[in-house]
């Protein structure tokens, strides 16, 4: 199974979810994709994400989590026990997501979320200070993010397998070139596919 978690004020909708959603399902196993539109408390998200993994094995699963979706799934993979796939993750979202406390709209779809003070409080409850067994982790990293600081991600996941993207950007807007290897550190037996050619991309 993959649990895919979206980033801040993101959605299922995202071009990496569709994109990884449209791969799951063209192999076969969209019955082992899931990708659960968020709420805005970090608890609530991470409380709502396990609830999904009831009666899934730790071995046949796999976590990617995109920005502050990366957060928590490196949360939820302490424990859970399973692998996990960092897309550009946030390292300090507590510190980041003060600017954008109040009402904010969503990228996808329309509507807006509210941050309070207090989710600010409940990133810091489920914080992770030093990663287990990384070879269970694999971090995507953008030098050209232009939001979260790739240096930090690269700090905080030592071990980690890593692919360092040069350039491309906070969404990786090229991200169907890397999607088969995600989808490989998932145990997925991927076929060659067209999608690196994707129209998703750059989107």
């Amino acid at each position: 199974m993959i649990l895919y978690l979206h980033g801040f004020r993101s959605s299922p909708r995202s071009f990496k979810a569709q994109l990884m959603a449209a791969r799951m399902h063209r192999l076969g196993l969209g019955h082992d994709w899931a990708c659960p539109q968020l709420p805005p408390s970090p608890l609530a998200a991470v409380v709502d994400a396990q609830r999904l993994l009831t009666g899934v094995s730790a071995d046949e699963l796999t976590i990617v989590g995109s920005s502050l979706g990366g957060y928590y799934a490196t949360y939820l993979a302490e424990k859970v026990g399973c692998r996990a796939v960092l897309l550009n993750p946030a390292t300090r979202p507590y510190d980041d997501l003060g600017k954008w406390l109040g009402e904010q709209p969503m990228w996808h779809g329309g509507g807006s979320i509210v941050v309070e003070p207090r989710h600010l409080d409940e990133l810091r409850m489920i914080d992770v200070a030093q990663i287990t067994r990384p070879e269970r982790y694999y971090l995507v990293a953008a030098t050209g993010d232009q939001t979260l600081d790739y240096r930090d991600m690269v700090a905080k996941f030592p071990g980690a397998k890593l692919t360092l993207i040069e350039g491309s950007d906070h969404g990786i807007s090229d991200f169907a070139n890397y999607m088969d290897d995600v989808l490989r550190f998932a145990g997925i037996d991927v076929a060659p596919s067209p999608d690196a050619a994707s129209p998703f991309a750059g989107k």
